[in-house]
């Protein structure tokens, strides 16, 4: 009997192996692994095209992209996590202070508007060092994976032929998010910025999302248990890779396995935790975030963005 085909597209990562390399199946179907490098393209091609039936995407594309009908519904499964309070640099020799000092000025954001990585960045300069986000010029390098979105009117684009680094460095811009940068007049606008960002682990349990699990609605549709399955698919392979986490046998770990095992050490905790309850602050958070910001026209329900018979599970 042959099965059914899920054209799918994402990274891999230890917790996503056991999927990829057939140590582990999804039940009733067959998985058709299509490699996309680097994995924000497979963002693109899946809110315009729809060309997977199973993709990884960032969470604010996922929302955006929501917002606009795109037929994708998301499942709570979240595949990177990170800190951002490192992801802002800026140039030391424009008398910034503190972060107060970009207003009135422009920062450069990596890509488009919508980009994770922007919206917690820009989320951390509004509430923890009260920075009036309008008064800032956000000049992106790079256009929205959602061709419909349109920005508020305080961004713009980079000129053509410009970079974000060289437009840093130069000056014309003070300070730029998403970048790297060796340049000796270019640093990090928060100092300690990894100490910062698990101290606030540790006393408010901080620990933003960046990417999820979407699935073509003609997928849902036509499999009715295809997001249960798949939930519980993922948390399987997850578990076989905490094991591994908490025994310390992972050979070469990646700088994403050496943060989950401090976020482990630090919490004593899943530092991947799966579902809506274990999570629903930091949706919440980013999702204010995304209304804040001009990003979404109105406030959602996180229940209303995640596929149904997954918003009770925990995995």
């Amino acid at each position: 009997m042959t099965l059914p085909r899920l054209v799918t597209a994402l990274q891999t990562l230890g917790h996503t192996a056991a999927l990829k390399d057939g140590a582990l199946q999804l039940p009733g179907f067959e998985l058709e692994w299509l490699e996309v490098s680097p994995i924000i393209q497979a963002f693109r091609r899946m809110v315009r095209g729809l060309e997977f039936d199973v993709s990884e995407m960032a969470i604010t594309t996922y929302l955006t992209a929501r917002a606009f009908n795109k037929p994708i519904t998301a499942l709570p499964v979240f595949l990177v996590r990170g800190f951002h309070h490192g992801a802002i640099l800026y140039n030391t020799r424009l008398g910034i202070g503190s972060p107060r000092d970009l207003e009135g000025r422009r920062v450069g954001v990596s890509r488009g508007y919508t980009v994770t990585t922007g919206v917690w960045v820009r989320g951390i300069l509004q509430h923890e060092y009260g920075v009036d986000l309008e008064k800032i010029t956000w000049v992106l390098s790079g256009d929205e994976h959602v061709a419909e979105f349109r920005p508020p009117p305080n961004v713009t684009s980079l000129e053509q032929g410009k970079t974000l680094e060289t437009s840093l460095v130069s000056g014309e811009l003070c300070a730029a998010v998403g970048i790297k940068s060796e340049h000796p007049d270019i640093a990090p606008l928060i100092p300690d910025a990894g100490a910062h960002a698990y101290s606030r682990l540790a006393t408010d349990s901080y620990y933003p999302i960046n990417h999820l699990v979407v699935v073509r609605n003609a997928a849902l549709e036509k499999h009715p248990h295809l997001a249960l399955e798949l939930f519980e698919a993922f948390s399987a392979a997850k578990r076989q890779y905490l094991e591994r986490l908490r025994s310390g046998l992972i050979a070469a770990p990646s700088a994403a396995d050496r943060m989950y095992a401090r976020v482990l050490s630090l919490t004593g905790g899943d530092p991947l935790p799966y579902g809506i309850e274990p999570n629903r602050r930091m949706l919440e958070t980013l999702m204010g975030y995304a209304r804040e910001q001009g990003i979404l026209p109105r406030s959602y329900a996180i229940e209303e963005v995640f596929a149904p018979e997954t918003t009770h599970l925990v995995g």
